[in-house]
């Protein structure tokens, strides 16, 4: 991996980061927050006991950042493009991040 194309992706995860924030100041949500998966970054938001949609203005929120529901992504047949299920009284949904999608790696150790 170049030193450029680290420091995009490092510029990228700060910017999900502030996206996660400003997610977190919604009535709506109990939590956001970036979380990797094996070749993704994912913004992972939970909803308040009495919230199970996300609502729309931060559907587009997390569009119009390049973030797409990971079920529509990893073509899952779900209720929704986004829902994880419930967790702890809230309903958690996660998004992932289009813009580095399958350009992080993890490694296996033997």
């Amino acid at each position: 991996m170049s030193e450029t194309n680290a420091a995009d992706r490092t510029d990228r995860e700060s910017e999900l980061r502030r996206l996660a924030e400003r997610a977190r100041a919604h009535e709506a949500v109990a939590d956001a927050f970036v979380a990797k998966s094996f070749t993704d970054l994912l913004v992972v938001v939970d909803l308040g006991a009495d919230t199970e949609r996300v609502p729309p203005e931060l559907l587009s929120l997390f569009e119009s950042h390049g973030c797409e529901g990971a079920n529509d992504v990893y073509d899952r047949d779900a209720e929704d493009g986004s829902s994880a299920g419930a967790l702890h009284g809230a309903t958690r949904h996660q998004f992932v991040d289009s813009e580095t999608r399958g350009e992080h790696q993890s490694y296996v150790v033997d």
